[in-house]
């Protein structure tokens, strides 16, 4: 069976989506069930992927990438996240929420620097902006980014950072004036070696467990001011900015999270049969994978479209923030959607860790939390149509 023909695709691009699932047929497909019972950061296929060119995809290639376009990127993670979203999320945050916002913001020094070695997958980036009290509203940061000549003095606590026990180097956001609120956040980008960081308590999930995430805890540490990222104050503008590339990567994940229910459940709808025939030709499961079927490839529909819109914003400077935001939380309530369904067409077995929909099911509902709530995602969306600032 195949997908609708609904998007006119590149050979650039086939070739790339072919290359990404076959890779996560062989060497992700085997250890995925491990890595989530055991918890433990999958840094073999990882380094892998970075050799392969998944880490950086719309990474120029004088910084390390494979130089492709948003549409390539959106193809590719589908396709990891179809066989486990742990490893999806962790080539999300190095594709977007790290390497994005450094080649949009950043110096040619900045760049060569700190992009090139995660974009080759030698090392591993991060993303931190989220607080113990501190997400969606910005303005309440606690934590406090203090100039001291050519220095910056960083103090305060972070919290569910992806990646954060392995991590090489983060994007941190910190408050430079706090009396500003939101236009008193700055970026910041920070050697995970630096004196005065430390990694806090890795946090027990209920999905994406292969996906290490903890603290990041700031006690008097110094970076030079050369490291911060844009004009103090452009942070707020710059994570904001950078968010409406990562919510592109989650809805890809859930699509490839909903893609993978959805396969199990067809099959076992084909399979299973109860008073002699298949329980699929019962009209209470066959309308369910209707329902499951239409609402993937309205899915799919919106996060190419988003694509689009980042690779024109390229060219353009403008946002797509509508179409990000559209894409996520279609994508992700549709994944929430298909995995529950999934396991109920499953019926016990569904239940059981014997089979990967139980794990479709734990994997699919971070998609509408993190990176926006699909309430705040809702928020942006009716703003938009209703000219709100």
């Amino acid at each position: 069976m195949t997908n609708l023909p609904i998007y006119p695709l590149s050979d650039e691009h086939k070739m790339l989506r072919d290359a990404a699932r076959d890779f996560a047929q062989k060497e992700i497909a085997p250890v995925a069930a491990e890595h989530d019972e055991s918890g433990e950061f999958p840094h073999a296929t990882i380094k892998k992927m970075g050799e392969m060119g998944f880490m950086g995809i719309e990474v120029p290639e004088e910084y390390g990438g494979a130089g492709m376009d948003a549409l390539a990127y959106v193809l590719a993670l589908e396709e990891i996240c179809k066989v486990d979203a742990s490893h999806g999320v962790i080539m999300s945050v190095n594709n977007s929420l790290y390497c994005h916002g450094i080649l949009k913001f950043g110096t040619e020094e900045q760049k060569k620097k700190i992009i090139t070695p995660i974009a080759s997958g030698k090392a591993i980036g991060a993303y931190s902006l989220t607080e113990p009290q501190s997400g969606s509203d910005a303005g309440t940061m606690k934590s406090r980014a203090t100039r001291d000549g050519d220095f910056y003095v960083l103090n305060g606590r972070k919290s569910w950072v992806t990646s954060g026990p392995v991590a090489d180097y983060f994007v941190v956001f910190m408050m430079t004036d706090p009396e500003k609120k939101q236009k008193g956040v700055s970026a910041f980008l920070v050697d995970g070696k630096t004196k005065g960081l430390v990694r806090g308590k890795k946090e027990p999930k209920l999905g994406i467990r292969a996906s290490a995430t903890s603290e990041l805890i700031f006690e008097d540490c110094r970076i030079p001011v050369e490291n911060r990222l844009g004009a103090e104050g452009d942070g707020f503008k710059i994570a904001m900015t950078v968010l409406d590339a990562g919510r592109i990567g989650i809805a890809s994940q859930a699509l490839g999270i909903a893609e993978a229910a959805y396969e199990a459940a067809r099959q076992y709808a084909g399979q299973r049969e109860a008073f002699g025939q298949p329980i699929g030709a019962f009209q209470g499961t066959g309308f369910k994978i209707a329902d499951m079927k239409t609402r993937i490839e309205a899915s799919r529909l919106l996060i190419y479209n988003a694509a689009v819109a980042k690779e024109k914003s390229k060219e353009t400077g403008g946002r797509y923030s509508l179409e990000a935001s559209m894409a996520k939380l279609f994508a992700s309530e549709t994944a929430m959607f298909v995995a529950h369904q999934a396991v109920q067409i499953h019926g016990g077995m569904g239940y059981s860790k014997e089979l990967p929909v139980e794990r479709y099911f734990r994997d699919a509902k971070i998609t509408e939390i993190y990176e926006g709530t699909s309430e705040i995602q809702r928020l942006v969306i009716s703003r938009s149509e209703l000219g709100i600032k």
